[in-house]
């Protein structure tokens, strides 16, 4: 199976990538956690895309706030899925990241979830790699169930 790889802007984003992190965990799918600042590391970050595929990478997730301009920058150096995560700031609630995530220009496409949403990330990218990966499909199935059983449970138990 191909491995995930979550690349975050900073250490302080590492909160909300832990929850991608366990959901990959949870599936039994092998990923990596880096830190590469689209401003900071750029040339590390260019590596990481350019070499992603034949390191065994089938998608990449990306975790950047403000600007948000890491999942971009991963997107234009490899053809890879790649996934954005726009993080929550103090200055604009997070919207500042998702704007820069989805305006991508036409040809570098960047797949984006909601803000701080990592879950879906790891679940979006599972569903990506289980296109080829019938076991996988079936795991990703099996979590569905168990959720939706969960709520029918709490819909049992609610008396008002």
């Amino acid at each position: 199976m191909r491995k995930i790889g979550i690349i975050m802007g900073s250490d302080s984003d590492l909160p909300v990538v832990q929850k991608a992190a366990d959901t990959l965990k949870s599936l039994d799918i092998p990923y990596e956690v880096h830190i590469y600042s689209a401003h900071r590391t750029p040339l590390e970050a260019r590596d990481f895309a350019l070499n992603a595929r034949k390191n065994g990478f089938g998608v990449l997730i990306a975790a950047a706030g403000m600007a948000a301009h890491l999942a971009g920058a991963l997107a234009a150096n490899t053809t890879l899925p790649v996934i954005g995560i726009p993080l929550k700031s103090s200055v604009l609630d997070g919207m500042d990241a998702l704007l820069s995530t989805v305006q991508m220009p036409r040809g570098i496409p960047v797949a984006a979830v909601a803000v701080d949403g990592a879950v879906n990330a790891a679940l979006l990218a599972a569903e990506i790699l289980a296109v080829e990966d019938a076991a996988l499909a079936e795991k990703l199935d099996a979590r569905r169930a168990a959720e939706a059983d969960a709520v029918r449970e709490k819909d049992r138990k609610l008396s008002l």
